[in-house]
């Protein structure tokens, strides 16, 4: 079974209040998420965007046909792409950390791909992440 995700996180500042969105298609169904996650940086939102997609995956599909699915993921942050095909290598901790727990989810699938689209093709993750941020309070933004 192919299962495509696309995933984007952003964040008001850096560090700033933060969300992800998630597009996970399937057997011909889609499912979207828009999620507040805190206060983070751009680049933790990029990774839990996409650690959120691959534990949501699994739920969905259940722990049996998940070991049988193909991932393709894509998202837009060049630098999450680069650092988990291991083309740029991890300098931060809390980074690192995200990777780890990326890898090991990837346990839990036949395949996981990991790609990078322009933003301009992950217009409905980051459609997403904007609606949370409708959500946010004004007075705790600025």
């Amino acid at each position: 079974m192919l299962v495509t995700i696309h995933t984007d996180g952003g964040s008001l500042g850096n560090p700033g209040p933060s969300a992800v969105g998630v597009v996970i298609e399937y057997d011909g169904q889609k499912k979207t998420y828009g999620k507040d996650i805190g206060v983070g940086t751009n680049n933790e939102a990029e990774y839990k965007a996409l650690v959120f997609a691959l534990r949501k995956t699994k739920a969905l599909l259940g722990g049996a046909v998940a070991k049988k699915a193909e991932l393709k993921c894509f998202m837009d942050s060049q630098l999450v792409e680069s650092q988990l095909n291991h083309k740029y290598h991890l300098k931060n901790e809390r980074t690192t950390k995200f990777f780890v727990e990326i890898w090991n989810l990837m346990l839990e699938f036949k395949s996981v791909e990991f790609n990078y689209i322009p933003r301009e093709e992950n217009q409905e993750a980051d459609g997403l992440i904007r609606e949370v941020y409708k959500t946010f309070d004004q007075k705790t933004l600025f």
